[in-house]
This record gives structure tokens, sequence and C-alpha cells, in this order.
């Protein structure tokens, strides 16, 4: 296939693919954060607070994301009473989707991150006199988050990949660019110039967190 032919489908593809790198960068800054809070939530002392956040983790980790994603899509708007109110825009949708499922994932990266860190270390701080503020915002989340980095990383590029699954909300995104492209021409070249698009994402997202895994080391 001549390079003209893929010069003249990588213009569509590259609009689709920023609209995998949006998606992309609201679910990860909203997914984190809300990962954070449901980790805090578990290990809650308020007993009904931390098994709704249990539950919660549970089932968004127990059930398919394409399934939330079209539950929140086509099923929320068929509730009884409510689902009028319930209608979303794909795209909105989507990323609310998105975010739901992934704060769930972070928060057991969160979870195991908090349990790497030795209990000696809350001791130490006691006898140096720090607080509980202090030893949580100085000491324990510092060594929590060096610890889930890696998997937060391998996360975040799962993510990436995940973005595909727009295509089955039709929401227009890179593969839906891709899949448009193949009918059309009848030839499999636009799903190689997608699965390189995909390649060079995960490639500079994985350069960005060797980046901050090394400034964590040294610090």
């Amino acid at each position: 296939m001549s390079l003209d032919y893929i010069t003249s489908i990588l213009g569509p593809m590259l609009e689709g693919a920023q609209m995998t790198v949006l998606l992309f960068l609201i679910a990860i800054i909203t997914a984190i954060p809300l990962g954070f809070l449901l980790t805090l939530a578990v290990k809650s002392s308020f007993k009904p607070l931390s098994f709704l956040a249990q539950g919660y983790i549970y089932v968004m980790r127990g059930t398919p994301l394409l399934l939330q994603l079209l539950f929140i899509c086509f099923g929320l708007p068929m509730l009884p009473v409510v689902g009028e109110y319930l209608v979303l825009d794909r795209f909105v949708a989507a990323c609310l989707g998105f975010v739901l499922n992934y704060a769930a994932y972070f928060a057991e990266i969160f979870r195991g991150g908090l349990l790497a860190i030795d209990k000696g270390q809350y001791e130490a701080s006691q006898v140096l006199g720090l607080n509980k503020w202090q030893t949580t915002t100085r000491i324990i989340l510092p060594q929590m988050f060096r610890v889930a980095l890696p998997a937060v990383a391998n996360e975040s590029v799962t993510l990436v990949k995940d973005t595909a699954l727009l295509y089955a909300v039709a929401v227009p995104e890179l593969l839906h660019y891709a899949q448009t492209a193949v009918n059309r021409d009848f030839t499999i070249v636009p799903f190689f110039v997608a699965g390189l698009i995909y390649l060079i994402m995960t490639l500079v997202l994985t350069v960005v967190f060797k980046v901050i895994e090394r400034r964590f080391k040294f610090e």
C-alpha cells in the first residue's frame, strides 16, 4: 500500500487518537485521587464506610469494564422514574465508566502500597515526636507512592489500551476510524497504523513513568 494512502488515513486516525488521549487524561487525573480516597475509606475505623468501599471495589473489579460502560450508556436511561434524568452524552458516560472502574483498581494498588510499609515506620515516627498528620504526609504517603508507582504505571498503560472500548459505545476514537477505513478500502493496513499509534502512546507513557520512578528512587 502506498505512502499516499497511509497519509490519507492518518489524519482521521490522529483525530481519533485525540479522543483517546483526552479520555486517558480525564480518567487518570480523576481516578487516581478517587482511588486514594477509596483506600482511606477501606481502612476507615467507621465499619459501614469500610464495608461500602470494599463492596464497591469488589463489584467494579469483578465485572467487565465493557459491561459497566454499556450499563451507564444504555442501562441507566432505562431505569424507572429516574431514567430520563440519567441520559448522558456518550463520551461523558464513557469517562464516568472509566473513572469509576479504574478508581477501584488504583484503590487496591494504594492499599497494597500501604501494607508494604513496615510498622516500624509508624513507631519511629512516634519516637521522633511526629503527630499523625506529619507521619502520614511526610513518612507514610511518600513511601506508599514509591511502592505503588510501578503498579500505577502498568495500570495506566492498560488504561490506554482499554480506551479502544469506546468503539463499543459508538464514540469515534482511534479504533473506530481504523475499522471504518478497513471496511471502506478492504485492507488491513489501517489496523497496523492504529497499532503503531497505540504503541507510540504507550511508549511515551512508559518513558514518563520511568523518569518519575527514577526521581522517586533518588529523592
